[in-house]
């Protein structure tokens, strides 16, 4: 092993770090490496927003988090550890992402005896560069098809390898919808280990197919006439440190979801519109949260609606008590994982606090745009914004995420997202793709 890299997902969903050669690990693991605060006020162009205190002055250090050490199986003579954003007194950093879902963590074990477990589950897709520097997906197989395995089964039996080697516990593999799209998940984790896991995947996934002369775009909507690529957020609440019993299960109730299940979703629904500022947080991500492209446009739940902003998911057979979970549709791998999951969190709790149960009219077991606009209206289900920048407005406006996320946290987020909105309207659809297509 030669060296460690130090990774962190900046504010515009970019997975970055810096590394440390092993003679040098001992002292870097407490004393950690140093990066400029301007980093976090860097958007998904590298252009530097000007944002007070964040800036070409001041220091903060890259902590690796010993647990989540991985010698790396894709690449030779490599390993790397997630790291925090410290002060240089050793606290946490009001601007680092993994402290923020720490805390939402924290809160929810602290003040409602809750472990939240959660996985990711991610969508890309897999392509070849041309010399023009255009993409063209590797199949036009169809969804679930066997050709669609045939085709990339090399580059995914390395991939199966390097999750296990990294103790990434793959449970199902399959092509999607879009051609030359995949979807590979992993087990559920408890939060932090779950986002950290999310950074882990998609460096896997994005290296092992550079191993194999192929780009795999987590993208939001990497081809304009093909479906996207969404990342749904599951998640549970357990008793207890030990998370030994679903707090989500009631077996008496019709979905076997318990009132506290109920509150999430509520909690989860008032909040969504100001949510997929963190969860759906690219230009692009604004083009695959349409209506009727399961990618869910609407504050409404149902079990099993895989067209509604939060889907209660059906148990598995023998496994009822500890299968039970919310699916969050609204959500795509250009999130950072710790702001999002860190905002679904809080939400959740407002709603156990304030016991936000909701409404029957907004349980749908059919698909919300088979409604007439007048029927919504009269529901009260409501559209999700369909840009960026009507995404931010909600979350500007949404005390309980602002406040979850803390003043400097939030200015920071919001001027990296206003700006990448301004910088993408300036400039062409092929270019946002193409920008989109490799940096995710």
């Amino acid at each position: 092993m030669k060296q460690i890299r130090f990774l962190y997902c900046d504010n515009g969903g970019i997975i970055r770090g810096k590394a440390c050669s092993s003679q040098t690990l001992s002292e870097r693991m407490h004393g950690g490496i140093g990066l400029t605060v301007a980093m976090q006020a860097m958007n998904s162009l590298d252009e530097l927003m000007p944002v007070e205190g964040i800036g070409a002055v001041g220091e903060v250090r890259l902590v690796p988090d010993p647990r989540t050490f991985r010698i790396l199986p894709y690449t030779p003579r490599a390993a790397v550890m997630l790291c925090d954003m410290m002060t240089l007194e050793g606290r946490p950093w009001e601007v680092c992402p993994r402290s923020f879902l720490r805390q939402q963590v924290e809160q929810a074990q602290s003040e409602f005896g809750q472990t939240i477990i959660a996985a990711f589950e991610p969508e890309w897709s897999l392509a070849r560069r041309g010399l023009d520097g255009a993409y063209t997906a590797i199949d036009d197989s169809l969804c679930f098809s066997t050709i669609g395995m045939m085709t990339p089964a090399a580059m995914i039996d390395d991939l199966l390898g390097a999750m296990e080697a990294q103790n990434l516990k793959v449970e199902l593999y399959h092509p999607e919808l879009a051609h030359g799209q995949q979807e590979m998940s992993i087990s559920p984790a408890r939060a932090l280990e779950a986002a950290d896991n999310q950074i882990l995947y998609r460096e896997t996934v994005r290296s092992v197919a550079w191993n194999h002369g192929l780009i795999a775009s987590f993208a939001p909507k990497p081809f304009l006439n093909q479906a996207g690529n969404g990342c749904h957020l599951h998640l549970s609440a357990w008793a207890g440190d030990r998370g030994d019993r679903n707090l989500f299960y009631d077996p008496a109730d019709r979905f076997s979801l318990s009132e506290i299940g109920y509150y999430f979703i509520g909690g989860i629904l008032e909040h969504l519109p100001a949510l997929v500022a963190l969860t759906c947080p690219s230009v692009n991500s604004y083009r695959r949260l349409q209506p009727q492209s399961w990618s869910s446009a609407f504050t409404c739940y149902g079990p099993d609606n895989r067209e509604a902003g939060v889907r209660i998911a059906s148990t598995l057979k023998g496994k009822e008590s500890s299968s039970i979970n919310l699916e969050i549709k609204a959500s795509d791998n250009t999130n950072n994982p710790y702001l999002a999951l860190g905002g679904i969190i809080a939400a959740g709790m407002d709603g156990v606090r304030r016991k936000l149960y909701p409404s029957d009219n907004l349980l749908l077991l059919v698909d919300p745009s088979s409604l007439s606009e007048e029927e919504r209206q009269a529901r009260g289900i409501k559209a999700l914004p369909t840009s960026l920048g009507q995404a931010v407005d909600e979350l500007e406006k949404d005390k309980v995420l602002m406040d979850a996320l803390g003043p400097q946290l939030a200015k920071t987020y919001i001027a990296v997202k206003r700006s990448e909105e301004k910088s993408y309207s300036a400039r062409t659809t092929d270019y946002e793709l193409n920008q989109h297509f490799y940096k995710y």
